[in-house]
């Protein structure tokens, strides 16, 4: 067994244990580690896809399989210990936004996320890369990540019936948030931080557990039927993509925000993680192009199965904080991903109950919102811009309409601030192509 795991194997040397420091009982524990802390994906993906009329079953299936396959191809082709599956926020955002609030269909929203991984895939092999990422301002960028965390820590809070909708102030606390669903999902939102506070690893995961079997005594939560079964059919959503209905002039626009989001957040995750396991050459990262390869043929996958924009995830770092240095890593959690299949009727019976799935929503959005701090607050020209990206976001149901008004205002406000030279051209063409949007197209 040795032989086949030192160093000096065929598995070692593939990926590099002596280089980079590690061994194979490293590399699986942090794998392990990785998979506890974003398993909760598991839960919660096919809960809100099925609010957009999505088969729950076949979002599972689609959830898992874009999952490992992401991580799979991450692992082996980049080399990296960065697990992938289909990112929080991407997922409300198709749901509640493109299917709901738009009227798509999820089809067309799927064929959205796949078009969106095609230009992916072509900006990252191209020289077109570096100049999005140069270009567009440091705010916006953090903006748009806190207000995507405010936009669903609000979806969980509205789902689990803690804030309600009233005629005179649009929303309001619940007169009742101390009873039924309202009442487990803040004692789940308790537990789970107390977890992260006490860096328990896996604490979001081990949190809705927990809360699941508070739920059951209280009667808020359904016995599973029992523990495992065969995996449901994949058939309703597999290639049930409509590229042509994304191609639309009017659903451009989402195909950017899935665009924009993913792109920005994959580039933000894969350095964030490998500045933290010292992976950096020259404060760049190598092999860049290979991992947002495999991002956006995830992408492309996760659409064809049946599941929203598949991305890397920050969670990943409790892997690398683990001793997790090479791809070895994101194999194990990838294959981890796919040994849950056979749990459906544990995690249906959990994903299906609000007051178990939403406080991850409001604990995920917390550690978004976490990128305000990056923002130049006393710089007013910067601070208007990103407070009007992080606002619209939750308080327009959109995150597209979130960075769409980011987009107009970054430009005028520099312009006015007599700083217009500030701006790259390519800034002002995309603040002025969402103005035509809202002339020709108005708001979703």
């Amino acid at each position: 067994m040795y032989e086949l795991v030192s160093k000096d194997s065929a598995v070692g040397k593939f990926f590099k244990f002596e280089e980079h420091n590690t061994n194979f009982r490293t590399e699986v524990i942090a794998g392990l580690t990785t998979f506890l802390t974003m398993a909760y994906i598991i839960f919660v993906n096919p809960a809100i896809l099925s609010d957009a009329g999505m088969d729950f079953g076949a979002v599972f299936v689609a959830t898992v399989i874009a999952a490992t396959i992401g991580s799979l191809i991450m692992g082996l082709y980049a080399n990296y210990p960065i697990a992938l599956a289909p990112g929080m926020g991407l997922n409300a955002y198709f749901s509640y936004t493109v299917v709901l609030g738009m009227g798509y269909s999820w089809e067309v929203a799927l064929g959205a996320v796949f078009v969106s991984g095609v230009l992916f895939l072509i900006l990252t092999v191209s020289k077109i890369r570096e100049l999005i990422i140069n270009v567009i301002p440091p705010g916006l960028k953090s903006a748009v990540a806190a207000g995507i965390g405010l936009f669903i820590a609000f979806i969980g809070l509205k789902n689990a019936e803690v804030i309600v909708g009233y005629d005179a102030t649009l929303v309001a606390l619940n007169p009742e948030f101390l009873s039924g669903t309202p009442l487990l999902t803040m004692i789940g939102l308790v537990i789970i931080s107390l977890l992260i506070i006490r860096k328990v690893p896996g604490g979001i995961f081990i949190g809705m557990l927990i809360t699941a079997i508070i739920g059951i005594f209280m009667g808020e939560v359904v016995r599973p039927e029992g523990i495992v079964e065969a995996p449901p059919s994949l058939a309703p959503t597999f290639m049930a993509m409509d590229i042509w209905g994304a191609l639309e002039l009017g659903a451009l626009t989402i195909v950017f925000a899935f665009l924009f989001v993913d792109f920005f957040d994959s580039a933000g995750t894969l350095t964030g993680v490998a500045k933290q396991g010292n992976m950096l050459v020259d404060n760049k990262l190598p092999r860049a192009s290979r991992a947002l390869t495999a991002d956006s043929v995830a992408t492309m996958s996760g659409a064809a199965l049946g599941t929203s924009t598949t991305t890397a995830y920050i969670e990943s770092s409790a892997g690398v904080a683990a001793g997790g240095r090479t791809g070895m890593t994101a194999v194990v959690t990838g294959l981890l991903f796919l040994a849950s299949l056979p749990f459906f009727p544990i995690i249906k019976a959990l994903a299906l109950s609000p007051g178990v799935t939403s406080p991850v929503l409001i604990i995920v959005g917390v550690f978004m919102a976490s990128s305000l701090k990056d923002i130049e607050w006393k710089e007013f020209s910067e601070a208007v811009p990103a407070f009007m990206t992080a606002l619209f976001m939750p308080l327009s149901f959109s995150i597209a309409n979130g960075i769409a008004f980011g987009f107009i205002a970054y430009p005028l406000v520099k312009v006015f601030a007599g700083k217009a030279k500030e701006v790259h051209p390519l800034v002002y063409i995309i603040g002025f192509l969402f103005v035509l949007r809202f002339i020709f197209l108005g708001t979703d």
